[in-house]
């Protein structure tokens, strides 16, 4: 259990964080950078594919997607999967997305350009670039990690992500 005393330190670390929520624009000056260390809720995801798919992901990104559940309020993990010969439908979204590919071999397509890759690459997709994957192997799945800024860009409210022939 957490120890809940309220520290001196604790004490000015609370005082600076509630007295930064109160900032307005008339406050600009005062907004000094003022690292504090936050204790998050939990440090470790064990066994990451045995909490289960994530349904709604899946369903809509017509794979299995595993989310990575680490309270990172700048980057995301997944990890997803391509079912044999699958394509995926051309998508785009405000946040970047580092792909590194667990197992198979497929390619993905970024504005036009196939990039072709295999266990052990790793894949850069850039903000709003159009892009797709497909697995090239009709027999064999292919799983990667997804790592992407989206949750940094969804505190600002600036996250956004289009597919094409669903929002398009």
């Amino acid at each position: 259990m957490a120890n809940t005393e309220l520290t001196p330190e604790t004490e000015i670390r609370t005082a600076i964080h509630d007295e930064q929520k109160a900032f307005s624009s008339k406050d600009f000056h005062k907004t000094y950078a003022r690292p504090v260390f936050v204790k998050p809720s939990h440090l470790v995801h064990r066994n990451v594919e045995n909490a289960g798919e994530h349904n709604q992901f899946s369903t809509e990104r017509k794979h299995p997607v595993f989310f990575v559940d680490l309270p990172s309020k700048n980057v995301s993990m997944t990890i997803g999967g391509l079912l044999p010969g699958q394509l995926t439908n051309k998508h785009r979204h405000t946040y970047e997305t580092v792909l590194y590919v667990l197992e198979g071999k497929g390619y993905t397509e970024v504005e036009g350009e196939k990039v072709e890759w295999q266990k052990g690459d790793a894949v850069y997709i850039p903000s709003w670039a159009w892009h797709c994957h497909q697995n090239m192997s009709d027999t064999e799945p292919a799983k990667y990690i997804a790592c992407e800024n989206a949750p940094q860009l969804q505190n600002l409210g600036v996250a956004l992500r289009e597919e094409e022939g669903r929002d398009l």
